[in-house]
């Protein structure tokens, strides 16, 4: 479900209440950009994916392409980690008319396009495009490349800057972020990164280091580092790269792409059991 999901409504006329509508719907955060800035790549990718999921409907859906004229980030919320619109007041199907290429201008406050007049007498995919620059400078220019994995980085610019200048559709830009998705589920993006241990490590079954945390950015954790990996190879690479790192803890909890959350750790002066968690300690530098 892409769209913000209504379970009832009442309409209530009334003396003392006149032409009420009460809506129940299902319960979504405020989009705060700020704060989304300071959460994990991962999660911020899950945003972007699914409004190119959204938008790739709208641009396919039944009633044709769908332009959203508001689009600002007050228009949508979070639900379960995934964006939804909340606000279709502003929508519309109609693509604008044209008797040459001139017609079909696009202004936006950075920057302006000009855009094909089909034979038909219709700017050429004109509602499609709009959401999609929309998208590129509202939401990927500050979610998509910072802090992403070096080896995603590449690709990662590239769908920003085609989607900055328009070289591409939604069909092309939703196939190249399922891309990413894949790349970074199935671990293929470590494939060309260099994984030699700096350090070894100790395996410690079933135990777990309670303290002792430090502080990284971004972090599923606010009072620690906690990180997701793609196995344990990955953790260590992430334990190599933090002076502070002494030990790492595998827990059993997995993010929304399957990667298992790790907690880092600067000491393991108190390892506790815990049937359910894998400690590796670092015993040479």
């Amino acid at each position: 479900m892409i769209f913000f999901q209504l379970y009832g409504y009442c309409y209530q006329d009334s003396n003392d209440i006149p032409d009420t509508l009460t809506t129940i719907t299902e319960l979504g955060s405020p989009l705060e950009m700020i704060q989304l800035l300071q959460t994990s790549w991962e999660d911020r990718f899950r945003i972007c994916l699914s409004l190119v999921r959204l938008l790739h409907y709208l641009a396919h859906s039944p009633l044709g392409s769908v332009t959203l004229l508001d689009f600002r980030p007050r228009q949508f919320v979070i639900v379960d980690g995934e964006l939804k619109v909340t606000d279709l007041d502003d929508a519309s199907i109609e693509e604008s008319s044209c008797t040459s290429n001139s017609d079909c201008f696009m202004e936006f406050p950075a920057r302006n396009f000009t855009l094909p007049c089909s034979v038909e007498g219709r700017c050429q995919s004109m509602n499609e495009k709009r959401n999609l620059y929309n998208a590129y400078r509202f939401f990927f220019t500050y979610l998509l490349p910072h802090s992403a994995p070096s080896s995603l980085r590449p690709l990662l610019d590239k769908i920003v800057n085609a989607t900055g200048e328009l070289h591409w559709g939604i069909d092309e830009t939703a196939a190249q972020l399922e891309r990413v998705l894949n790349l970074y589920k199935s671990g293929e993006y470590l494939q060309n990164t260099t994984r030699m241990p700096k350090a070894e490590y100790r395996r410690v079954p079933e135990a777990f280091i309670p303290d002792e945390n430090y502080r990284c950015w971004p972090s599923y954790h606010h009072k620690g580092c906690l990180l997701s990996v793609f196995d344990v190879n990955e953790a260590i690479e992430i334990c190599d790269s933090y002076s502070q790192c002494k030990a790492f803890v595998l827990t059993n909890e997995t993010t929304w792409t399957g990667r298992q959350l790790v907690f880092f750790k600067m000491a393991s002066n108190h390892i506790m059991p815990d049937p359910d968690k894998i400690t590796y300690v670092k015993v040479t530098d």
